[in-house]
């Protein structure tokens, strides 16, 4: 079983690794520590599950879910991030995850969320599908407005309330600093927010960022 393993962090990725290994002992791994990393091992061969953090710098970890379903549609993809379920897991099992965890739960909960992927399955916590089955009982209005972002918006969204200028974001994502600028105007517009600190404030809000970022 060949498994990669996307995280910027060594010890999350060496842990991670620790947990399959007793499960899976005869599986192959490899790692990457950021989107260009993990799009380029992707592009050279065939893996059997990958496991896939969010927050990654370069592309963010949902663009790179997109982008493994281009080139690999048929390979499960398990998202483990710091954010809780209610923010993020909506948006990675629309986009096609196999799966989401929290990296709270990873110990607990990753071999059998990763025998269902491989099994053809969508791993989905017992607290995450009563979220979705209230979220099918909701007014689409009740929603909050982040949701109507792309992934790319989202991502923005989370670098200005990080505290990163437009320069920075630009250099960042490779991007002009007009196309930034284009992007900031439609995430100011959509949430109905104008300077950064009201991008912050939001952010937090609705935990799109952390306080911390050791894990």
């Amino acid at each position: 079983m060949n498994v990669l393993i996307v995280d910027d962090h060594e010890v999350v990725r060496r842990g991670l690794k620790q947990i399959l290994m007793d499960a899976f002992p005869d599986a192959i791994f490899a790692e990457a520590a950021n989107s260009q990393e993990a799009l380029d091992l992707v592009g050279k061969q065939r893996w059997d599950i990958l496991l896939l953090d969010i927050n990654i710098p370069g592309r963010n970890g949902l663009e790179v879910l997109e982008e493994v379903h281009k080139h690999q549609p048929k390979t499960p993809v398990l998202v483990l991030s710091a954010f809780p379920e209610q923010d993020f897991a909506l948006r990675a099992l629309k986009l096609g995850a196999a799966g989401y965890l929290t990296k709270q739960s990873a110990s607990d909960e990753l071999h059998a969320a990763v025998r269902k992927a491989l099994d053809g399955g969508k791993y989905v916590t017992a607290s995450l599908a009563e979220k979705l089955a209230a979220r099918l009982g909701q007014d689409l209005h009740q929603a909050p407005p982040h949701e109507a972002l792309s992934n790319r918006e989202l991502q923005i969204l989370r670098m200005i309330s990080s505290g990163k200028t437009i320069k920075e974001i630009a250099s960042d994502l490779s991007l002009s600093e007009k196309t930034i600028a284009t992007y900031r105007a439609r995430i100011a517009e959509k949430l109905n927010l104008t300077t950064n600190v009201e991008f912050t404030r939001y952010a937090l809000k609705h935990h799109l960022v952390e306080l911390q970022t050791d894990m």
